[in-house]
């Protein structure tokens, strides 16, 4: 599943290429998404122009002013398997090229999704009041987001330090990758109560969380399988991952066999000796 980073590789691939650009054309090939596509999406965004592409945890929002829109901002996830990226004009669609957003100049921003998990969705209003957005914890590479906050949270909490890290409402987009290499980092067992956890070591697991999101970014996100950035490149931090899918391997800090637990229905991978 595409997390953070592989959507923030996104925003960066396709943002020079499409912002301040006029939509010319919306071509809808498969409306049923997990959010179905309005039914009048071409109608509404005809003639309309992108501004600034932000990111909000998985989300991508796309605003749009002019043409019939008069503002208003496309709401994009990725879902399982999703993945936007720039394609000239007159190159044909692949199977699972559900929509289209020709634009003036010669480029289409096209959406590609095997499993139709993910969803573009028009909204009127403000983002920040949409639901999915409203309740959302703060960004990991933000200053609102450090150990104080993973410790204020946490007091009384039996549920495991993984699924804890990974809940949206108290920070976004640290998913089960990124999660398994920050609690490596801290050396933090997966599977302690968070609610056990010191502040001291709740500084360590936010800096790590930084770092491992930050490194991500900067090697354009994971390929496990699907995932390719915004302009048709996988991701190379699946080279750098200590124990997420390493199971069974040794472990490159010290060489004891990573273990498998699973926690909150997602496996997890963790060093015995190295996590505590």
């Amino acid at each position: 599943m595409p997390e953070l980073p592989e959507v923030e590789t996104t925003r960066r691939g396709i943002a020079p290429h499409i912002e301040g650009r006029e939509i010319s054309e919306v071509i809808v090939r498969q409306p049923r998404l997990r959010v179905p596509v309005p039914m009048d999406l071409g109608e509404r965004l005809v003639g309309a122009r992108i501004g600034e592409l932000s990111r909000r945890a998985k989300y991508l929002l796309v605003p749009l002013s002019g043409g019939d829109v008069l503002g208003g901002t496309l709401l994009w996830h990725l879902g399982m398997s999703g993945s936007l990226r720039i394609v000239r004009i007159g190159e044909l669609p692949r199977k699972h090229d559900h929509v289209d957003l020709v634009l003036d100049g010669g480029a289409i921003l096209r959406y590609h999704d095997p499993r139709r998990f993910g969803f573009v969705d028009w909204l009127v209003d403000s983002p920040e009041g949409d639901p999915r957005l409203a309740r959302l914890g703060p960004e990991p590479l933000s200053e609102a987001f450090d150990g104080e906050r993973l410790f204020a949270l946490s007091r009384g909490r039996r549920v495991a330090v993984k699924p804890f890290l990974m809940d949206n409402a108290v920070v976004v987009g640290v998913g089960n990758i990124y999660a398994a290499e920050a609690l490596f980092m801290a050396g933090i067992d997966p599977r302690r109560a968070a609610g056990r956890i010191s502040r001291e070591r709740f500084d360590r697991l936010a800096a790590a969380a930084r770092e491992v999101l930050a490194a991500a970014i900067t090697q354009g996100g994971t390929t496990l399988r699907d995932f390719v950035g915004g302009t048709g490149e996988p991701g190379y931090f699946k080279q750098r991952l200590n124990v997420y899918g390493r199971h069974g391997q040794p472990c490159r800090r010290c060489g004891a066999e990573l273990r498998l637990v699973t926690l909150g229905q997602r496996a997890s991978v963790y060093c015995p000796h190295c996590q505590t």
